[in-house]
């Protein structure tokens, strides 16, 4: 498990001037440009502490991008736990209670139970069910290049394959496999779907070149729908995963067999970590690890068993 501490190149902005809206939801803004077009949703702060979809975010807002066709709306996410950043523990703002990139499914926001992301979730869902293109904006506490994330429906391939950046994708051709994220809500989980909805993973969480990333592929999404002109540049060169498996961590030992930050290979069968009594072995030859956790909390994502698509 990881234990060294970040440089910090970016750090949060006080975002209360953009707390009211025009959508009835807190930190919601949604421009109609009176044209017909599509409707395209960029989320940021899905996790508080991932500041690149903010800064993303902020550009559009700052300088009142404004969409030549369909709609555009902004959306922050979990504020809540974005404003419990403490730079002495920067990785414990990435949620409150619930992770609110797993709770998006019926079972979830339509059940008893509560917390600071469900309710954000719940106050949220009318702004994403809206949307017919999503681009949600993430970053990955290692250091690691960043990738592209979506269920394997074509219309998702397609468009993932049209941004000129990142060269990386990780498909799921069956979800996570470990609750249901924003990407997947509603109709967007479902083969017939509205529209394209991916998640960009943008780099290390406080690295100015995660930001950097993150506004670049926003702006290249916006520019794929037509909604803002900007300058075009080819696809680099693609290498894509299949995501495999899910571990879920069941016990405080779960450790690694070795240190890993991410993209390491394993062999079929080999040990990439131990989980009390369980073995997580790898389930092919050249399986790719992605998003291994930096430390070994129940309940919560410990690998991403991969193998590479030709």
């Amino acid at each position: 498990m990881s234990s060294t501490q970040p440089r910090f190149e970016v750090l949060p902005r006080d975002l209360s001037a953009y707390r009211r809206g025009n959508t009835g939801i807190d930190y919601v803004h949604r421009i109609d440009s009176g044209k017909p077009g599509p409707h395209v949703l960029i989320n940021a702060l899905t996790h508080g502490n991932e500041f690149c979809g903010m800064v993303a975010v902020c550009h559009l807002l700052d300088n009142d991008v404004r969409p030549r066709i369909g709609t555009l709306t902004t959306s922050f996410a979990n504020v809540a736990a974005y404003q419990s950043f403490d730079q002495n523990n920067p990785f414990a703002s990435r949620q409150i209670t619930h992770n609110f990139n797993r709770i998006w499914s019926k079972e979830w926001l339509d059940g008893d139970e509560d917390s600071s992301e469900l309710r954000r979730a719940r106050a949220m869902r009318p702004a994403v069910a809206a949307a017919e293109h999503i681009l949600d904006i993430h970053s990955t506490s290692e250091d690691v290049v960043p990738f592209l994330v979506y269920p394997g429906f074509e219309r998702n391939s397609v468009v993932a394959g049209a941004l000129a950046q990142p060269g990386v994708h990780l498909v799921m051709p069956s979800g996570l496999g470990s609750g249901t994220p924003l990407i997947q809500h509603g109709a967007h989980g479902h083969e017939n779907g509205p529209g394209a909805a991916l998640v960009v993973e943008c780099g290390q969480h406080f690295k100015q070149a995660s930001a950097d990333v993150a506004v670049a592929v926003t702006m290249d999404f916006l520019r794929h729908f037509g909604l803002v002109e900007s300058a075009h540049a080819s696809p680099k060169p693609r290498r894509r995963f299949e995501l495999l498996r899910t571990h879920v961590i069941a016990n405080e030992s779960f450790a690694f067999t070795r240190p890993v930050i991410g993209f390491e290979t394993f062999a079929k069968d080999e040990l990439i970590a131990t989980d009390g009594a369980l073995e997580v072995r790898a389930p092919c030859d050249e399986c790719t690890i992605f998003m291994p956790a930096r430390a070994a909390i129940v309940g919560r994502e410990g690998v991403y068993l991969t193998r590479p698509l030709a």
